[in-house]
């Protein structure tokens, strides 16, 4: 049985990698996010604006905790999930952490170059987007670190890039 979960920033990959991951190594995969919005109904956009912060906080704990009783998944976190409600100490109790790990610039760039357009990101670009992106990773870094796996995803532009890291991402989880 194995358990995945996928922290870090927005746009280190989380979803991406763990799409694939889960693929190459015959798991289910759930993307947290998605699994609240079918659950709930509604998009984590309505759910901020509608209960605010704290409230979407406690709705991604008890999801999460729903999640981890899955078995063979590889589970993708939102950026904040494991900064909350002792959410990363309950990942390491529940299964294998795994911090993708970028630099800020490279993760600006990366959301820069996204259509997405995250609530906490709008009217936000170039260095203004940078100098939010710094902040908040600095904050959140504490959590990441925890993780019991810390694998680099600097320099993920192509294809073959991803195809790399994922296969370097299954051989340390493997081993």
């Amino acid at each position: 049985m194995q358990r995945i979960f996928l922290i870090g920033y927005m746009g280190a990959g989380k979803t991406t990698i763990g799409e694939k991951l889960s693929v190459q190594m015959g798991l289910s995969f759930i993307d947290l996010d998605h699994f609240i919005e079918k659950r709930y109904h509604k998009t984590i956009r309505q759910i901020f604006e509608e209960k605010g912060e704290e409230s979407f906080r406690e709705t991604e704990k008890k999801a999460l905790r729903e999640v981890a009783e899955f078995e063979d998944a590889v589970i993708s976190t939102g950026g904040g999930t494991p900064c909350f409600h002792e959410n990363m100490a309950f990942m390491n109790s529940a299964g294998t952490t795994v911090y993708l790990k970028a630099s800020v610039d490279e993760l600006a760039r990366r959301m820069e170059g996204s259509n997405n357009t995250r609530p906490v990101l709008e009217n936000r670009s170039g260095e203004a987007l940078r100098q939010f992106m710094e902040a908040s990773l600095s904050e959140r870094s504490r959590h990441y670190e925890q993780a019991k796996i810390i694998f680099n995803v600097e320099f993920m532009d192509t294809e073959t890039d991803l195809e790399g890291f994922v296969g370097q991402l299954e051989k340390i989880i493997s081993s």
